[in-house]
């Protein structure tokens, strides 16, 4: 296997070298650099001091964790031998200390207890109960096998980190797949990012509350290719009651207006979810994420700011209103999405832009008003 050196964050790593990343028999996405910045700053920002990236690859995440956190004890688990193998070469590399080595598993003692695992991730999961502050799950797909070891190992006032990059899924695509996967009715069409991330932080939901676990979520977001999700659990059943609470169903009509509620069960047909109808994010703690990356060294320095700062700035409400959709629905010719947030704003709204989509704009204002806000603009 012949190696390249990158670097990224404080971390320098060896990844396989190959034409494509889906040919490396280890995996490393560069894409997914912004969604480690997030990470790693997420773990400095919430004080963390045990961390598991049970799904490593090459390692990347889980040794920034130990470069630019102030984490003391950070698990790496990996099925693949290979990546095994890399991982510890690359620990190495950044620690400049040797390993304990037993059987399948690593251990670094060095500033920080550093702990390398070749295993299922369920099993190393579900042998470390209650154990980590923060668990991290970034696979390849849906992370849905994983959730229920995962909220086992996670302390109960911990945070559950969570990647789905099966968007086609999610988004309606693969409808049954949906059903099968997230118990939830997808929806295709403009919405269908946002309502997916609502399906996978309303699955994380269902799952918590089994253990009487409620969720608040830190931070949801949509990228690329990817949906992720901070969640910090909360204990004891009446906060997991009042977590479901916020789970409910929405409607879109042919004209584009959106409806949704927060009831367990849809109370007409057509209804697409369940999914989450909370808030996607908590100001505070993406205002301290924002403070953080202007100080850090950082895998993607200029996106990655910049993506945190438009979060910031992002109203948060359920779904949005893309413009393009609206225009091309209802016969009308579009218009520029800046002028559209500045009429609504001096109609007496709220109304800014979302990163869901760069034609989409998120506000209070009722269906009727956006549609009189594209119309006067004609």
């Amino acid at each position: 296997m012949e190696f390249v050196e990158v670097r990224e964050g404080l971390a320098r790593i060896l990844v396989p070298k190959a034409e494509r990343i889906y040919d490396a028999p280890v995996f490393y996405n560069p894409v997914m650099k912004l969604n480690r910045d997030i990470s790693t700053l997420a773990v400095r920002v919430l004080g963390v001091k045990s961390v598991i990236d049970a799904l490593s690859a090459t390692g990347v995440r889980g040794i920034r964790y130990a470069l630019e956190t102030q984490a003391e004890e950070v698990w790496l688990n990996d099925i693949n031998e290979d990546a095994f193998r890399l991982i510890v070469e690359n620990v190495k590399r950044n620690t400049k200390t040797e390993p304990e080595l037993t059987g399948r598993m690593a251990e670094f003692r060095g500033a920080r207890k550093i702990t390398v695992t070749n295993d299922d991730a369920n099993r190393v999961m579900a042998n470390n109960f209650r154990h980590f502050e923060f668990v991290d799950l970034d696979p390849f797909g849906s992370p849905m096998e994983f959730l229920d070891t995962a909220l086992r190992s996670v302390r109960r006032r911990g945070v559950l980190a969570v990647t789905a990059t099966d968007t086609g899924v999610l988004c309606g695509a693969y409808k049954h797949a949906c059903r099968r996967k997230y118990l939830a009715e997808p929806v295709r069409g403009e919405l269908c990012h946002e309502a997916g991330l609502r399906i996978l932080v309303g699955a994380v939901v269902r799952y918590a509350a089994k253990y009487d676990l409620g969720v608040d979520v830190l931070l949801a977001y949509y990228r690329d290719h990817y949906f992720r999700a901070f969640l910090r659990l909360k204990s004891g059943a009446k906060k997991a009651d009042d977590t479901l609470r916020r789970l409910g169903y929405m409607w879109q009509e042919e004209n584009g207006k959106f409806e949704y509620n927060e009831d367990f069960l849809p109370r007409r047909p057509g209804a697409y979810g369940p999914l989450w109808l909370g808030p996607l994010k908590d100001q505070e703690f993406v205002g301290a994420l924002l403070t953080a990356a202007e100080n850090s060294h950082l895998g993607d320095p200029r996106k990655t700011p910049e993506f945190l700062r438009l979060l910031a700035e992002e109203l948060d409400v359920p779904f949005f209103h893309d413009t393009h959709a609206l225009a091309r629905r209802n016969g009308l010719q579009v218009g520029k999405l800046t002028r559209i947030i500045e009429e609504l704003r001096n109609m007496g709204y709220r109304a800014t832009r979302t990163h869901f989509s760069p034609t989409a704009l998120k506000t209070d204002a009722p269906f009727e008003d956006v549609m009189d806000a594209l119309r006067e603009l004609q």
